[in-house]
């Protein structure tokens, strides 16, 4: 690390609920997409008027808001991008994320307050193309998914020293290399370079025999048949390795994942990334809290090897269920809450606030809207009043660990 600036935790923002839960819990940016042009048209997306509000909140509160515009489009989707990107000029997007060259040159020209960030799609692994893409104009490159953290440092000694490097630290991963996958398009009809892609990868494969129909065989690997599917990334614990290869931009991935995601996740890495500044170690809570969100079993991803694949199954695993976010709190811990799910007087909860570890505590009694006592918070998103241990700001969230938690499934070593 150059030691020029601060390094920065990019969070994600499907939606609205995402976006504020990103900023509470410590993102320094975030990125989300409009709802054309980003590579996750299954996830939220901010129409014109939202991306205005957002990109007021986020500067209100000193955060950078990038926008996605990596999709490889057509000649008809590029007749309308020039207005697009002229909004997102106006609500004031920091960086646009971008992977096709005409993209590129059409952002420079009408969205030209917006750095220019290109887009892991477009697969930057050498300096040389680091050093085209920043005399094309770019600000920063979002590096392929499939470099080591040793590719890194010498991509970084040799890359202009104005570039900006950001890397991948947390989420799911392709096993298409930097993205660039057919097998959805082919399979489906869904065009993953249209950011609608059906994770084929995902599935249970069999064959069957020509004079056997409907007799399906399964194929198997290492015991399992998910033949293409890939672990999820978790970096938590080399954070100070990252900064010292020469990134300054730590991406948190997850549009599609839950806002109890964004915040946990990026509550980890804020304090992973201070607590590497501060040349201290990282405390063993943070690397439970992101075993804590749905994930698939972790990998460290390419930077010390092959990450290796789990070929079981393609499920998410999960210790804990968000019970309510809160509303509102007063100073002595009276708290306005909105249920998300179930959870009871005397079960054993979690508070988990923007900057503090978890607090655990034992729900007391609760009472609805109306001031009524209730057995049990059974009804989706009812309105709550409960008592809480501390007083916490607006978007604190409990939490309750699941009754058989998962175990199993934690962080592998780097090779």
């Amino acid at each position: 690390m150059d030691g020029t600036k601060r390094p920065e935790v990019l969070a994600p923002a499907g939606n609205w609920e995402k976006l504020t839960m990103a900023v509470a819990f410590g993102a320094d940016a975030v990125y989300l997409a409009g709802p054309g042009y980003g590579m996750r048209a299954a996830a939220g997306s901010f129409g014109p008027r939202e991306m205005a509000r957002a990109g007021t909140y986020c500067r209100e509160r000193g955060v950078k808001m990038y926008v996605t515009v990596n999709t490889i489009p057509t000649d008809s989707q590029m007749d309308e991008l020039p207005a697009y990107l002229e909004s997102l000029d106006e609500a004031g997007a920091a960086g646009l994320i971008v992977s096709d060259l005409g993209v590129l040159a059409l952002a420079k020209r009408y969205a030209p307050r917006a750095a220019i960030h290109i887009s892991t799609q477009a697969g930057v692994m050498n300096a040389e193309t680091a050093r085209m893409f920043y005399d094309l104009g770019a600000k920063r490159v979002v590096l392929a998914r499939e470099m080591t953290l040793e590719q890194i440092a010498a991509l970084r000694a040799r890359a202009p020293a104005g570039l900006e490097l950001e890397a991948f630290v947390h989420g799911a991963m392709c096993v298409s290399f930097s993205g660039r996958c057919v097998l959805s398009n082919y399979l489906t009809g869904r065009d993953a370079n249209q950011g609608q892609c059906a994770q084929p990868c995902r599935w249970k494969y069999h064959v069957m025999e020509e004079k056997r129909p409907g007799e399906y065989m399964e194929l198997v690997e290492d015991g399992g048949t998910y033949l293409f599917n890939s672990r999820d990334m978790c970096m938590i614990g080399h954070i100070p390795a990252l900064l010292d290869a020469g990134v300054s931009s730590l991406k948190i991935e997850g549009r599609t994942k839950s806002a109890y995601y964004a915040a946990a996740v990026t509550n980890a890495y804020r304090h992973a990334v201070d607590a590497a500044l501060a040349g201290r170690p990282l405390e063993p809570v943070w690397e439970e809290e992101v075993l804590a969100v749905s994930h698939r079993p972790y990998c460290t991803g390419f930077y010390f090897g092959q990450p290796g694949q789990y070929t079981a199954d393609a499920c998410y695993f999960s210790r804990y269920d968000v019970a309510a976010v809160v509303e509102r709190c007063d100073g002595d811990g009276s708290a306005w809450l909105t249920q998300r799910n179930r959870f009871s007087p005397g079960d054993g909860l979690e508070l988990l606030m923007p900057g503090a570890e978890p607090l655990a505590f034992t729900a007391g009694e609760i009472w609805d809207g109306e001031g009524a006592p209730v057995a049990a918070a059974s009804h989706a998103k009812m309105a709550l009043r409960m008592a809480l241990p501390v007083p916490a700001p607006p978007g604190s969230i409990l939490r309750k660990r699941r009754t058989q938690a998962l175990s199993g499934h934690g962080i592998d070593p780097e090779p």
